[in-house]
């Protein structure tokens, strides 16, 4: 691994596990001297990071930890949702009514790293279970479009863990893999709208915003 890549490393776990929140200052000299790199190195890693979407640079401002807003968390919200529910549509018919063993194996790597409470490692299982969903419809294109988001998804997530405690986190994905078996695609749609508007009404308090993603009924 690189003097780059090292520092990427260290900083995205920085991010994802919520130690640098959204919103806050990069400062280069802080981190060169906490890393012990030039300042050509971290703006190296810095522009990777941007490349992620986990981090913004502003001209003549420096680098800040991306902070998703209210438009961007509906905007998100609205894309995952069309990519993610058609993926499980597909997943499902191309399984005959059942997700594959890989959905299973997801949601129990996700439910152990909730017990052992690490946020990092809760949002890369997180990331997972979409993923092997997404995965199961065999699709490249969706599937693609979908990898695509995972910078922001995980930023998500981040966002979210004030507000969603690990229990809740385990309980609610086992809910999902059982309810699509269930019940079909709709379960993934409320799933995602509950979590959706949580974090806008405690982002921006805007209860109209709120009401966009708040469509279907919670469960």
């Amino acid at each position: 691994m690189s003097t780059v890549e090292t520092v990427v490393a260290a900083l995205r776990q920085e991010i994802l596990e919520g130690e640098r929140p959204g919103g806050q200052r990069l400062v280069e000299q802080e981190l060169t001297a906490r890393h012990g790199v030039s300042r050509h190195t971290l703006r190296a890693a810095l522009r990777e990071l941007a490349a992620e979407g986990l981090v913004r640079i502003e001209p003549n401002r420096g680098a800040r930890v991306t902070r998703l807003t209210a438009e961007e968390i509906v905007q998100l919200y609205e894309l995952r949702t069309a990519l993610e529910v058609e993926a499980a549509r597909l997943a499902l018919e191309r399984h005959r009514g059942r997700l594959p063993a890989s959905v299973h194996q997801a949601l129990a790597e996700l439910e152990a790293a909730c017990a052992n409470g690490a946020w990092g490692p809760i949002n890369a299982a997180h990331a997972e279970l979409h993923g092997a969903i997404v995965a199961a419809a065999e699709s490249p294109r969706i599937e693609a479009a979908h990898a695509a988001l995972n910078g922001e998804l995980q930023l998500f997530l981040a966002q979210l863990e004030p507000l969603w405690s690990v229990e809740r986190m385990a309980a609610d994905h086992a809910a999902l893999v059982r309810g699509l078996e269930r019940d079909g695609p709709v379960v993934l749609r409320k799933h995602l709208g509950e979590s959706a508007a949580a974090l806008l009404a405690a982002e921006a308090g805007d209860a109209a915003r709120a009401a966009r993603v708040g469509d279907p009924p919670a469960r």
